[in-house]
């Protein structure tokens, strides 16, 4: 892992992100990019011929140079912080829409990963437009680590993996393995609703053998479902009973009208997780 993109809002949570992304990047050795987007241009731009054009330039100017001195003052501090003052962290301000920005900045960067915060969404809100959490994963073009409010020290023991056991399920298991040898934790991987229609005869066992063994998993188990209603509330639930620290799940990264019908698992896990979950495209 060479570099993080962690996305900063100046709120609570995406300060407590940062921190849990500096807790990686000094365990993997990567060097931090913090991102502060000014989503506020995008619906300031002058519309009316009374409204001095210049003014707006100025303004918008004013707010970056902000946001830079902000961003400046988070540095110092985090860099104050007993263990995390040999990092490499540089600083970015950009216009625009968060999801799409984080987008660009991780392909321009070659960002190995985002950190971000999320406080979830629930109700209609989540129904009409989810999180800008939820909203970059289905984007990015790496994986994206989701950090709920309140997250402690990140040192996962256990982790969740959620999978349908398939072969194209493997390019997860083959990027877990390199979390797997930064902490050393014990995966215990979740087979819900059967998708596969593997018999209960352990072949789900054997399937999940297979595939670990080729992506050079050490520590890893299975936990059998019955079919759920909600694979969300199955995750979830698992999650409690194993007393997992992290979950990871590979992401189809649906949008539009596939997002709409068929919704995620991934981002109703997300909105709902009280633990960090590491959402990774398929195929990555």
């Amino acid at each position: 892992m060479n570099k993080i993109l962690v996305p900063i809002d100046f709120s609570e949570n995406s300060k407590n992100a940062l921190r849990v992304a500096a807790e990686i990047a000094c365990t993997s050795g990567a060097a931090l990019e913090m991102l502060h987007v000014n989503v506020a241009s995008i619906y300031s731009t002058p519309l009316s011929e009374y409204v001095a054009v210049s003014n707006f330039v100025v303004e918008d100017q004013q707010y970056d140079e902000k946001a830079l001195t902000e961003l400046e003052k988070l540095k110092l501090g985090l860099l104050a912080i007993p263990g995390f003052s040999k990092l490499d962290v540089t600083m970015r301000v950009e216009d625009g829409f968060l999801y799409s920005t984080v987008n660009n900045v991780a392909t321009d960067d070659d960002v190995d990963l985002v950190v971000m915060g999320t406080k979830g969404a629930s109700g209609l809100n989540e129904f009409l437009v989810g999180s800008n959490t939820e909203k970059v994963i289905r984007t990015a073009p790496c994986p994206v680590l989701a950090i709920p409010e309140h997250a402690e020290k990140f040192d996962p023991k256990v982790v969740l993996m959620p999978s349908t056991l398939k072969d194209d399920q493997g390019s997860v298991f083959h990027y877990l393995s390199k979390w797997e040898e930064m902490y050393g934790f014990l995966i215990k991987v979740l087979y819900v609703n059967n998708p596969s229609g593997l018999p209960t005869d352990g072949s789900a066992e054997a399937r999940k053998n297979r595939l670990a063994k080729a992506a050079g998993l050490k520590k890893t188990d299975v936990i059998m479902t019955a079919g759920s209603f909600s694979e969300g509330n199955s995750i979830l639930s698992a999650s409690d009973q194993c007393n997992a620290d992290m979950i990871v799940m590979g992401t189809h990264q649906r949008q539009g009208l596939a997002q709409v019908l068929f919704g995620s698992i991934t981002a109703d896990t997300v909105n709902h997780s009280h633990i960090p979950v590491l959402a990774v495209p398929i195929g990555y």
